[in-house]
């Protein structure tokens, strides 16, 4: 049996209304993040978001147990040193009821950008009317579940509210696509060029190759040359110096006929 994994055209969402009036506040907290994850349905995986939306309302008349309205603190932080502030929940209640049902449900979500995408589909109202008709929402009853239908394969499974047909192929497409086709359809005679120009390419490209080892040649002949014409260039530096030898024995060889002459005029 191989492992299912959820997708896209697999995830169908629905909209629940959820009564917190005289309910717990974890209770109806944990009920709306098992919905918001979709932990309510057999197609849930951790990493996807396969959940549907929902709408608590009356959470003004949320309850908390255990004297937790005189103990329980809100704590909120503004970035800056000292900048914390805490706020019991018993004026939170009587003054944001909504946030503080959000704030729950909140903590009990991913802490990542999964959890993120998750809270955007939960709308908390704190009296008993919504603005969410349009969406056809159905009452949900604490502590169970709705019956599961299967995967849609009508194609009106839903992606983060959008409607997406689905890539099923009917009965007719099917034989459709069985009957033998003899004509060669238009993207076949787009791929044969292809494959030409590919070999045009590749034919092209020798004659560039060959110029690149003739150069390789001619340059590896030049240094060659370059290297027989210097031992030419030490020869020529050695005449030099010989001349040079020649040139000063000359001199000296001239300067005792000088003072020969010399001599001859004196006496």
């Amino acid at each position: 049996m191989k492992t299912y994994s959820p997708k896209p055209e697999h995830i169908e969402r629905r909209w629940y209304v959820l009564d917190a009036g005289e309910q717990v506040l974890g209770r109806v907290a944990t009920e709306a993040a098992v919905i918001l994850r979709g932990k309510h349905k057999p197609i849930f995986a951790p990493h996807m978001d396969v959940g549907d939306y929902v709408i608590i309302i009356n959470a003004s008349k949320v309850v908390l147990t255990g004297g937790k309205e005189t103990k329980k603190i809100a704590w909120r932080h503004s970035g800056h040193p000292g900048g914390i502030t805490g706020t019991l929940y018993e004026d939170l209640l009587a003054k944001k009821p909504a946030f503080a049902v959000e704030k729950a449900v909140r903590g009990m979500l991913p802490k990542n950008r999964l959890g993120r995408a998750m809270i955007k589909k939960l709308h908390v109202v704190p009296g008993p009317e919504h603005h969410h008709q349009a969406q056809k929402p159905v009452d949900w009853a604490m502590g169970t579940r709705p019956a599961w239908e299967g995967i849609p394969a009508s194609g009106t499974a839903q992606v983060n509210g959008k409607k997406k047909g689905s890539t099923k192929k009917t009965g007719q497409d099917v034989e459709a696509s069985s009957e033998p086709t003899t004509a060669t359809s238009p993207t076949d005679a787009k791929t044969t060029p292809r494959k030409t120009a590919a070999r045009k390419t590749t034919a092209a490209r020798k004659p560039t190759a060959a110029k690149s080892t003739a150069q390789k040649k001619t340059t590896a002949a030049e240094k060659k040359t370059t290297a027989t014409k210097k031992p030419a260039a030490t020869k020529t530096t050695a005449q030099k110096t010989t001349a040079q030898k020649t040139t000063a024995q000359k001199t000296t060889a001239r300067k005792p006929a000088a003072t020969s002459t010399r001599k001859k005029k004196e006496s």
